[in-house]
């Protein structure tokens, strides 16, 4: 399984918002994602962008008037609304959200909403005041309660300079829900995947610290595959630079101790954890209350204890476990020593000494093994299809 974005039909409603720009980058993105994406633009987007900036980056046609006979899909809205795999509105103002609520169907949008049984998400963006208004609430609970997404809106600095609700969510963020929605009855639907990532820190002082190279993006990409196969996906992450990503619960930790804690805690119901984090094997055996002091002396010695092997105290049962194994050298034959003495179902293996596949990077070249001796050889990939056949192995277990 790949992408849920790849080769789907995604229709973008595009209404008269200033931040229409943005739906200029999300009909982008979507269209790097895979997608075949149809704009619909309404009569007040048009008034802040051209419908060729869209056909430009789609190379569709854009549908602007529901009774333009030059139109492929215009007069007949119904064509459009029966390929949509989704329909996303973006932006959404509180115009189009009442028209949408109360049935109208006026213009080419509007019907095409009527008309569609495709999945449906409004991205509301508007200046303050306006989504809070009672009326707007009011049209967004209507939606809301026939099964559509309501995606945002965020709060910040709108167009008018007021700063309050109604920002549009950013385009990464709503190509996110777009997955989420294409993705909510795979095959991982109802399971729950828990992830760690990141590298923890173990503290010396106030100050000091042990830590790792660990970016967290091989955990975070995982769980972003376990959410668009449909999972409950989870991810207990030691510091990192990265953002939570949409739709996924993230439980922050910092050291081994409290990742094992919080571990140990998500697993109590969980179909699958995958230990994808840079778990410090040491830590020191007192931490100090104040800053050490350099002082005169040429050396320092610390004192570490050994910190707990996290997947190993984890009993299986029912769950399926799957290790990493960074490497150096040797890759393979210690990390069929490390499947073993884990009692992991899977260990992912990879060269840390390899630049495009070591820490930080956005690529992973990995080896598979399996309880069974299946051994597995991935190209280069990305971390996310990397993710994905993790987790292809993951549900041929469970």
């Amino acid at each position: 399984m790949t992408d849920p974005l790849v080769g789907r039909h995604v229709t973008l409603g595009v209404t008269g918002s200033i931040a229409c720009y943005k739906a200029v980058d999300l009909a982008s993105k979507l269209v790097q994602a895979g997608a075949m994406v149809d704009v619909i633009m309404t009569d007040g987007a048009q008034e802040f962008l051209w419908p060729i900036t869209f056909s430009s980056i789609t190379h569709r046609p854009v549908v602007t008037n529901l009774f333009d006979p030059q139109s492929e899909l215009s007069m007949d809205h119904v064509a459009l609304a029966k390929r949509s795999d989704v329909v996303l509105v973006a932006p959404a103002t509180a115009d189009a959200i009442a028209k949408a609520a109360w049935g109208m169907a006026g213009d080419a949008l509007s019907a095409t909403l009527l008309a569609t049984e495709a999945p449906v998400i409004f991205a509301p963006a508007m200046d303050a005041n306006m989504y809070d208004n009672p009326a707007t609430q009011e049209n967004v609970s209507k939606l809301r309660s026939r099964g559509a997404v309501i995606a945002g809106p965020a709060e910040g600095r709108l167009a008018s300079g007021l700063v309050g609700r109604g920002r549009m969510l950013e385009p990464s963020a709503l190509v996110d829900h777009v997955r989420i929605v294409l993705g909510r009855d795979g095959d991982l639907s109802g399971k729950k995947i828990v992830v760690s990532a990141g590298g923890t820190q173990e503290p010396i002082d106030p100050v000091r610290m042990i830590t790792n190279r660990s970016s967290g993006k091989m955990g975070f990409a995982i769980a972003e595959a376990a959410r668009d196969r449909g999972a409950n996906a989870v991810i207990v992450s030691a510091p990192t630079a990265l953002p939570d990503p949409t739709g996924i619960t993230v439980v922050h930790v910092e050291t081994a101790l409290e990742m094992r804690d919080a571990v140990t805690a998500q697993c109590e119901d969980a179909d699958a954890l995958i230990m994808a984090a840079a778990v410090a094997d040491w830590r020191s055996a007192e931490v100090a209350s104040q800053k050490l002091k350099k002082g005169s002396a040429e050396t320092m010695t610390i004192e570490m204890v050994k910190n707990p092997d996290i997947v190993a105290g984890i009993g299986g049962g029912r769950m399926v476990k799957v290790g990493f194994a960074a490497e150096s050298e040797d890759v393979v034959e210690n990390a069929q020593s490390k499947l073993l003495s884990k009692g992991l179902d899977i260990i992912a293996a990879n060269d840390i000494t390899s630049a495009d596949s070591g820490f930080a990077t956005d690529t992973n070249r990995v080896v598979l093994l399996d309880r069974d001796g299946g051994v597995t050889e991935l190209g280069l990939l990305s971390k996310y299809e990397v993710g994905h056949r993790i987790l292809d192995k993951v549900v041929q277990m469970l």
